[in-house]
């Protein structure tokens, strides 16, 4: 039963967490069910579904900056990735199942952004969950009318003379993007240059942290 707190401060002088005890959606009745049904019938067991759920929650961008971080510092791995960013990645030991991963560079003279304008489709086995603000509708909207205004309201400012693209991820395509890689690391180790890389950056939003910041 929900407690009824007048001056709404706990003893510690904190707000009361609201409770948590709303009815079951439809749709968690529903995954509810046919989770429960596939046990039932053999098909798969808690135990499998419990290790799914610990592998997606595993994922994370750090995935996705070792993959960056390998690409700009093996140029032959950089050469496959851009080819073939779904074999590249495998072989490095991700796999994103089906779908196609697409890997695009940025330049000096090329910024790329990726959205989703449908709902919110996201390399997730390299970058993890997507951010909230990934799945709003202003982001979907906006950044495909107005990429550079989005782009300055993430911090990014880039000069008249880049040229801006626009990727919208679809339901069996995903892309990741590989910031330009800071001035002032050569010869670093690819483990430290990971350590620059951003998930924002590697959506578009960001740039990769300079050296300095690291």
């Amino acid at each position: 039963m929900p407690h009824d707190h007048h001056d709404h401060l706990s003893p510690s002088g904190h707000p009361y967490r609201p409770d948590d005890d709303h009815p079951l959606t439809y749709w968690q009745q529903m995954e509810i069910a046919v989770r429960e049904l596939l046990i039932e019938k053999g098909v798969t067991t808690a135990a499998a579904i419990n290790a799914q759920i610990e592998a997606m929650d595993a994922r994370s961008p750090a995935h996705g900056a070792a993959v960056v971080a390998r690409a700009w510092t093996d140029p032959d791995f950089r050469t496959a990735l851009l080819d073939d960013a779904s074999a590249a990645t495998r072989d490095m030991g991700f796999d994103i199942g089906p779908m196609r991963l697409i890997a695009l560079e940025n330049t000096e003279h090329i910024h790329n952004i990726v959205v989703c304008t449908l709902c919110s489709c996201y390399p997730r086995n390299l970058l993890g969950l997507p951010p909230d603000w990934y799945k709003s509708r202003a982001y979907r909207s906006r950044t495909v009318k107005e990429p550079r205004k989005v782009l300055a309201e993430f911090g990014v400012t880039l000069p008249d003379t880049t040229t801006v693209r626009v990727h919208d991820s679809t339901a069996d395509m995903r892309y990741v993007v590989i910031p330009h890689r800071p001035a002032g690391t050569d010869g670093w180790q690819a483990d430290d240059l990971a350590k620059l890389v951003t998930r924002d950056s590697m959506i578009g939003t960001g740039l990769a942290k300079s050296p300095d910041a690291a």
